[in-house]
């Protein structure tokens, strides 16, 4: 008999029935993370579907800096002053290389192999320079590609680029390299190139927002001052590759923006004249027993400040900075023996300025007074203070015109009108006042500040005064003073007079320097003692006696023209003052200039010129600088009745303006013009050919035609 067995509900709480909550509440959270992850699933393949598919993308391709071609510096007629070239260079990822356990020091060794250079040598450009780091060395950022090598065999690079796996962080590619037509030729002006320097990098704008890390920056002269305009923006490609490296198809491409060209006032013909010309004139000064270190020569379009030619002498190759410089000949670059190469002595070389600062002399004392038709005494010397000043050579021309005064460059007169403004103005014991109409004159000419040429490290030159001389004692009286006190005695053991004479002149300044006296007033009339000046300030100087007394800004940069010529900028004349001389002044003055090469102190340079046709005005300075030999100038302009160029010509220890400068300007005239053994000859015809038709620059700018190639303007020969 089955028994049927009912048990009563439990009433104990945990004998309770399970509720149906939990379950319920599991249902909801899966769904609501299936939703979730639907709706992240749709975000992924919707709105955010393009940037992951680029980060996977990532994952297979590679990037591809395009350098742009920078643009090239042209002449007024053209002529490129500096081009490109294409070639191969290999660089390396300064980063993979340190990453690398032996530094990549086995990697530049397979690289060494294949281009077939020297291992250490790559070693030594790929390092970062620094102050214990001889060259050659990486003088950019480490950021950027280290350049190992240019101008490499194609089959070479092409073995790189084919074997990735063996060069990790090597790449080969094409860059447009810097070539000179004219060689060594105002290579000062031009400048240079090199890799950005960290520094530069953040410090500037331009390369913030438009330099890829590949390109090459402006180092002085125009490729720095236009670097930006010339430089261009770089472009990219993008390859898909495969896990060996190899490219399968390109999917982007960015083309670069060529740099513009920039188009100068410097005329290549003329510009080798003048540095032909110079060379000559210090081989000459050599040749008659004067060291003759250095010059420079100057060209000036006297109607707009544009700047024709510019010559500095020691000069240097350009190209030496191609790849990088190796110690040895950065090293001679910067002796003694080599001059100072590297400096434009036309802007940032300072000289004491000789008789050419006369026309500011004439002029201060023109308009304060003195009077035109006046006589005055040109003894061999006077004296003034407890000094006896002499003219040059002790000549004496008795009583003669301020007109002839000039002609002659006869000092004595010129230091008599400095005295007399001294005096008038208080002498050592100045008015509240005074009107230093010498040094208001002086910088009114534009001396004593720099000129504002598109240029870099333009010196200030300097005009003394009462204030300057205060100055300068403060800051150096502690050193005369010591002096003063010990002497010179590594001087007394070969020269005691001369160490005698300087421990006299420390005493003097030790106790009393910061007095302006009448021997520096008699100095500064003639451009010596404390004066110092530039060749462009000369230059600017006469242009603007010339042209009627505008003082114009000197411009080298023309214009920009963009690679397919279809854009053009122009970089006008700045005109920055006038000078403060009258009409009738500065007619006065230019007269006696124009008689100077005719029947003065340069006619000996000039006899033979053709004056009848082109009449050159000018002054002649011969400059003296304790313990060295007399420096040479000639400032100028032509043609004197209708003004079109001014030429300024300085060589150091060259001798006599009129005996070393000048001869050098006339050679200057006569290819601008056309004349003599200077001017260009056709070979059938024994007429010299001028530099510039009709004596007188371009006024229209070359032409890029759509193929890249530029055209004359009318009239003129590239």
């Amino acid at each position: 008999m089955r028994l049927k067995v009912r048990f009563p509900e439990a009433t104990h709480p945990r004998h309770k029935r399970p509720s149906q909550t939990g379950p319920l509440v599991a249902q909801i959270l899966v769904v609501l993370l299936l939703a979730v992850l639907v709706a992240r699933l749709g975000y992924l393949q919707g709105p955010r579907s393009e940037h992951y598919a680029q980060l996977a993308a990532a994952n297979h391709t590679q990037g591809l800096v395009v350098p742009a071609t920078r643009g090239l510096i042209l002449d007024g007629v053209g002529r490129p002053l500096v081009r490109n070239h294409t070639q191969l260079v290999v660089s390396a990822n300064y980063h993979k290389l340190a990453d690398q356990p032996d530094g990549g020091a086995a990697l530049l060794e397979r690289v060494a192999e294949v281009i077939d250079e020297p291992a250490e040598e790559l070693r030594k450009r790929a390092r970062l320079c620094g102050p214990e780091v001889s060259r050659p060395c990486w003088p950019g950022s480490p950021y950027q590609p280290i350049t190992l090598a240019e101008d490499v065999d194609p089959r070479a690079a092409l073995q790189i680029m084919e074997r990735k796996e063996d060069f990790p962080g090597i790449s080969a590619q094409q860059r447009a390299v810097r070539e000179y037509p004219y060689g060594d030729n105002a290579a000062q002006l031009l400048g240079y190139l090199q890799p950005a320097t960290q520094q530069e990098l953040e410090e500037r704008e331009d390369l913030h927002t438009s330099f890829s890390g590949v390109e090459l920056v402006g180092r002085d002269g125009l490729e720095a001052v236009y670097d930006d305009r010339l430089r261009g923006s770089s472009g990219a490609r993008r390859f898909t590759v495969d896990s060996r490296g190899n490219v399968n198809d390109v999917l982007t491409h960015e083309p670069p923006e060529p740099g513009q060209h920039l188009v100068t006032s410097i005329d290549a013909r003329v510009q080798q004249a003048t540095q032909d010309a110079l060379k000559a004139g210090i081989a000459r000064s050599r040749d008659a027993g004067y060291p003759a270190d250095s010059g420079a020569a100057v060209v000036m379009d006297v109607r707009t400040g544009r700047v024709v030619a510019v010559a500095s002498l020691p000069t240097y190759d350009p190209t030496i900075w191609h790849g990088g410089i190796d110690q040895r000949t950065y090293d001679e670059l910067l002796s003694e023996e080599a001059g100072d190469p590297l400096v434009s002595r036309v802007v940032q070389a300072q000289y004491p300025a000789a008789s050419t600062f006369k026309v500011a002399s004439a002029a201060a004392a023109l308009e304060n007074g003195t009077d035109m038709d006046g006589s005055y005494k040109c003894p061999s010397s006077v004296t003034i203070g407890d000094r006896e000043f002499h003219n040059y050579e002790s000549s004496a021309h008795g009583s003669i015109s301020l007109h002839k005064a000039i002609v002659v460059s006869c000092n004595t007169v010129f230091y008599q009108f400095g005295y007399d403004m001294w005096k008038a103005d208080g002498g050592t014991d100045p008015v509240a006042n005074p009107k230093n109409p010498m040094q208001t004159m002086a910088r009114g000419f534009g001396f004593g500040e720099p000129t504002g040429v598109d240029l870099p490290y333009e010196a200030d030159g300097r005009v003394p005064g009462r204030e300057w001389k205060r100055q300068y004692w403060e800051e150096t009286k502690e050193g005369a003073c010591k002096r003063a006190d010990t002497g010179y005695p590594e001087i007394a053991e070969e020269d005691p007079e001369r160490a005698e004479y300087l421990e006299q002149v420390a005493e003097e300044h030790c106790s009393e320097g910061y007095v302006w006296r009448a021997g520096d007033a008699a100095n500064f009339s003639i451009g010596q003692g404390d004066v110092l000046v530039t060749p462009m300030q000369m230059v600017r100087a006469y242009a603007a006696v010339a042209n009627g007394g505008t003082l114009w800004e000197p411009r080298v940069g023309k214009a920009f023209l963009s690679a397919d010529g279809l854009q053009v900028e122009r970089i006008e004349p700045v005109k920055v003052g006038e000078l403060p001389v009258s009409d009738e002044h500065l007619d006065y003055i230019r007269a006696a200039l124009t008689d100077v090469p005719k029947k003065g102190t340069a006619a000996r340079a000039f006899r033979g010129f053709p004056q009848d046709e082109i009449s050159v005005a000018g002054k002649t300075g011969s400059a003296t600088i304790v313990g060295k030999r007399e420096s040479a100038w000639f400032a100028s302009y032509a043609p004197a009745d209708d003004p079109r160029f001014a030429v300024a010509v300085f060589i150091s220890q060259g001798g006599t303006g009129g005996a070393a400068a000048a001869p050098v300007a006339r050679r200057v005239y006569e290819a601008i013009y056309g004349f003599g053994a200077a001017g260009d000859r056709d070979e059938d015809d024994a007429q010299a050919k001028p530099a510039l038709p009709g004596g007188k620059p371009p006024e229209e700018l070359p032409n890029v035609r759509p193929d890249g190639t530029i055209v004359a303007p009318e009239g003129y020969e590239k």
